[in-house]
């Protein structure tokens, strides 16, 4: 029964198919010398988010070269980190400057492997420690970011 069944589809979708036409053989043209093109190849990565063991802070780590669909606005590798409570802060560390709080409208929050209290976090420039105190990152440049629900700083 199964048999048929396909058969019946392999019929149907034959019979709607276009007719081959019937044509002259293409030409031979002589062989041609293929030439490399060069191509501009951008290394895009992953992203990779990590959050407070409460959850109410959450960090986003861009690699050098960004991703598809997102490009860091600074060369090189970003960190952002938002927190959402008391009230919503967003500081984004570049690779290569100084943390920076940012205002946005946008609330994005929290998602990938919870850090636990006394963990450390590191990937490319970056290293964050999480304790009860909150989410304290560097970056190999010596800017730093601190977030707890006290605070919230950058330099």
């Amino acid at each position: 029964m199964r048999i048929a069944f396909l058969a019946a589809i392999f019929v149907s979708l034959a019979a709607c198919s276009p007719a081959a036409e019937e044509s002259a053989p293409p030409a031979q043209s002589p062989p041609q010398e293929q030439v490399a093109t060069p191509s501009v190849a951008v290394a895009t990565g992953e992203l990779e988010m990590f959050t407070s063991p409460t959850g109410n802070i959450g960090c986003t780590y861009v690699p050098a070269g960004g991703t598809e669909i997102y490009q860091p606005a600074a060369p090189g590798a970003e960190l952002t980190c938002d927190r959402v409570e008391p009230s919503y802060v967003r500081i984004v560390m570049p690779e290569n400057a100084a943390a920076a709080v940012v205002q946005t409208d946008e609330r994005g929050c929290c998602s990938g492997e919870a850090l636990a209290y006394g963990q450390t976090w590191s990937r490319g420039p970056f290293t964050c420690q999480s304790s009860e105190a909150g989410l304290s990152c560097r970056s190999a440049r010596g800017a730093t970011l601190t977030l707890s629900r006290t605070r919230a700083d950058a330099n």
